[in-house]
C-alpha cells in the first residue's frame, strides 16, 4: 500500500527503523556496560546509577530463580513508579519470566480477576497492600508474595524522617505469613550474583498488559520482547534530537500502563537515560522536580499540561529544560499545546496508540507540521488505513470516515486466553482499533469518534459497563447507566444515572461510597442523577448518547 504520510515526515525520521533482535534485559545490560556511572533512576532525591541498578536487576532475577520460577513463569508487579518497579521489571524479564503490570489503585475484586486470568505465581506489592494481596493469595493459592516498603530506596535523611513519622502506623512493617518474603531479604541473599543466563528469545511474551476493551471485559494483551523493543526504537526515531545517554525523562505516567512503560521506562533504560520516578501526579512536586532535576522529556496526558499552565506558582520555576512531550490518552486542545510550548520553549504534540500496539502507532511530528485535532502520522515500520466498519475488506478513500486499522512490529501477539476476541481484532496481521477516523491527503489521521461507549477521563480509559455492573449489584438500584459528560478540566467526567426500585431511597453520597468500595478511585463517578426512567430504544437498549446530549444542553443553559 502507498505510504502517503512519508512525505510529511520531518527530516531525520526514517521510513523504516532497524530493530535489533534483542530482548529488553539484553539491551539494558548493554547500557550498564556502556554507561555504568550514568544516573538510571532519581527517586525522592536519591539516585541509582546504571551499575547499581544492574546489580539489583541481577539480584532480583537470581532471587526469582531461587524461589523456583522458570522461563515462562508469571510475575505480577503491583506497585507505583519507584526503584522497586524498575529492578523487578527488568529482573523478571532477565529471568525469562512474563511480567503482569498491575494498577495499585485496584480494589480486591479487580486485582483478583487479573491475577487469576494471568496465572500469576509471584506478586510484588507494597506493605500497605499486603493484607489485600494476601487475601487474594488464600483464594488463588499462588506461590509467593514479595513485599516492599516505599521508603526502602528513599535517600538517608528522608528515609529516617519517613520511618519516624510512620513507625507507629499499621502497614509500615507488616507481619508476613508463611511462604511470603521481604524484597530486601531476598535481594541480600543474592548479593554478588552475576547476570547469569539472560532471556534472549525475542518472540517470548514480555508482559501481559491488561486493557478494558470495548466490551469492558478486561483482556490481557500478550506483548513480546520484539513488540516492546520495536516500539521503543520507533519512538526514539521520532525524537530526532534524542541524545543517547543524555536524556532525562519525567516519569509520572504509571509504568503499569503501556504508555508509561514504553515512553518512560523502556525508552530511557534502553538508551542510557535517566528516569525521574514519580509515584503520583502532584502539581507542586512536579514543578519542583522540573526546576531541580531538569528533565528533557515529559510524556503525559492533557490534564497534566493543563494543571501546569494554570498553576499560580508557575513563575517561580524554570521549565526550560523540557525539549519534547508526546501527549496521549485523550485529545490535546490547541490552546493547551500553545500555552505549554510558550511556557517551556519545548514541543508538545499529540500522539495515539493502544495497549494492543505497545502502545504508540501515530504521532504528530515534533518539529514538523502539526495539525490541530490530528493524532498525526503513522510511526516508522507502521501501516495504517481506514476501512469500512461494516465491511473491513473495503478500504476507504482519503477524507472518508471509517475504522482505523494498523499493522506493525509493535502489534500484540494475541489476547491471553481469549481466541474469539483475538480473532475479532487481529485479522491478517491488522489490528482493528474500533476507533472511527479519517486520513487527509498528506497522511495525517484524525479520530472522529472514540471506541463506542468508552470514557476518557483524567487520562484513563474507563468502560461504563463495568461500573454499571457494580451499580446493578446494589439491592436498591433497578437500572443504571454511566456516561462521560463534558468537563472543562478532565475532558470528560463520569456521571451515573440511577433508577431506584420502588419504595427505596438512596443519596448521592451513598451511591458514591458504594462505588468507592467496589471500584478503583478513577472509575468512581463524580456525579449521580436519580431518574424515574432512562431513555431507551424500542428494543429496550439504554441510550447513553441521549443522556450525554441532555447534559450538553443543560450545561449550555447554565
Amino acid at each position: 500500500m502507498e505510504k502517503i504520510w512519508l512525505s510529511s515526515y520531518e527530516p531525520g525520521v526514517p521510513a523504516e527503523v532497524e530493530i535489533p533482535p534483542k530482548t529488553l534485559p539484553q539491551l539494558f545490560h548493554e547500557k550498564v556496560n556502556e554507561f555504568p556511572t550514568n544516573t538510571a533512576t532519581i527517586f525522592m532525591g536519591g539516585k541509582k546509577n546504571y551499575q547499581e541498578m544492574g546489580v539489583l536487576v541481577n539480584q532480583f532475577a537470581a532471587a526469582l530463580k531461587g524461589l523456583g520460577l522458570k522461563e515462562g513463569s508469571r510475575v505480577a508487579l503491583h506497585l507505583p513508579n519507584c526503584p522497586q518497579y524498575v529492578l523487578a521489571f527488568y529482573g523478571a524479564l532477565q529471568a525469562g519470566c512474563t511480567v503482569i503490570p498491575c494498577n495499585p489503585l485496584y480494589v480486591e475484586r479487580e486485582l483478583e480477576y487479573q491475577l487469576k486470568d494471568a496465572g500469576a505465581e509471584v506478586v510484588l506489592t507494597l506493605s500497605r497492600f499486603y493484607p489485600m494481596v494476601r487475601s487474594i493469595k488464600e483464594k488463588l493459592n499462588f506461590k509467593t508474595i514479595i513485599t516492599t516498603n516505599i521508603k526502602e530506596y528513599f535517600p538517608g535523611v528522608l528515609k529516617f524522617l519517613y520511618t519516624l513519622a510512620r513507625e507507629k502506623k499499621e502497614g509500615d512493617r507488616v507481619e508476613l505469613k508463611t511462604g511470603d518474603v521481604w524484597l530486601q531479604d531476598i535481594l541480600q541473599k543474592q548479593n554478588g550474583s552475576s547476570p547469569g543466563d539472560i532471556q534472549a528469545d525475542v518472540e517470548t511474551p514480555a508482559c501481559y498488559l491488561y486493557t478494558g476493551g470495548t466490551t469492558g471485559v478486561s483482556k490481557g494483551a500478550v506483548l513480546t520482547h520484539k513488540n516492546l523493543v520495536a516500539n521503543v526504537y520507533q519512538t526514539r526515531a521520532w525524537l530526532t534530537d534524542f541524545q543517547e545517554g543524555k536524556e532525562v525523562t519525567l516519569s509520572v505516567l504509571p509504568f503499569f500502563h503501556s504508555y508509561g512503560m514504553t515512553t518512560c521506562l523502556n525508552l530511557s533504560l534502553v538508551f542510557g537515560g535517566s528516569l525521574i520516578l514519580v509515584p503520583r501526579f502532584d502539581l507542586s512536586e512536579i514543578l519542583k522536580l522540573i526546576d531541580k532535576e531538569k528533565p528533557t522529556l515529559f510524556p503525559g496526558v492533557p490534564t497534566m499540561y493543563v494543571a501546569i499552565i494554570n498553576s499560580p506558582e508557575i513563575s517561580k520555576y524554570d521549565l526550560s529544560s523540557i525539549k519534547a512531550c508526546i501527549s496521549g490518552a485523550a485529545p490535546l486542545p490547541v490552546e493547551v499545546q500553545s500555552q505549554f510550548e510558550k511556557l517551556t520553549g519545548g514541543k508538545l504534540v499529540e500522539g495515539y496508540g493502544l495497549s494492543e500496539s505497545s502502545p504508540v502507532t501515530h504521532a504528530n511530528p515534533i518539529y514538523g507540521t502539526r495539525k490541530p485535532g490530528s493524532i498525526g502520522l503513522p510511526f516508522p515500520n507502521t501501516l495504517a488505513k481506514i476501512v469500512n466498519a461494516e465491511n473491513p475488506d473495503e478500504e476507504l478513500d482519503i477524507g472518508e470516515s471509517g475504522e482505523l486499522v494498523v499493522k506493525g512490529p509493535q502489534v500484540m501477539q494475541d489476547y491471553l486466553n481469549m481466541p474469539e476476541e483475538t480473532a475479532q481484532v487481529l485479522r491478517d496481521g491488522w489490528l482493528h482499533t474500533g476507533d472511527i477516523a479519517k486520513m487527509d491527503e498528506e497522511g495525517y489521521f484524525f479520530v472522529v469518534d472514540r471506541k463506542k461507549d468508552m470514557v476518557i477521563a483524567g487520562g484513563y480509559n474507563i468502560y461504563p459497563r463495568e461500573i454499571e455492573e457494580v451499580l446493578y449489584a446494589h439491592e436498591k438500584i433497578q437500572e443504571a447507566a454511566v456516561a462521560g459528560v463534558p468537563d472543562p478540566y478532565r475532558g470528560e467526567t463520569l456521571k451515573a444515572y440511577v433508577v431506584l426500585k420502588e419504595g427505596e431511597t438512596l443519596s448521592q453520597e451513598e451511591v458514591l461510597e458504594y462505588c468507592a468500595q467496589n471500584l478503583a478511585k478513577y472509575k468512581v463517578p463524580k456525579l449521580v442523577e436519580f431518574r424515574s426512567e432512562l431513555p431507551k430504544t424500542m428494543i429496550g437498549k439504554i441510550l447513553r448518547s441521549v443522556l450525554v446530549e441532555e447534559e450538553v444542553e443543560r450545561q449550555k443553559k447554565e
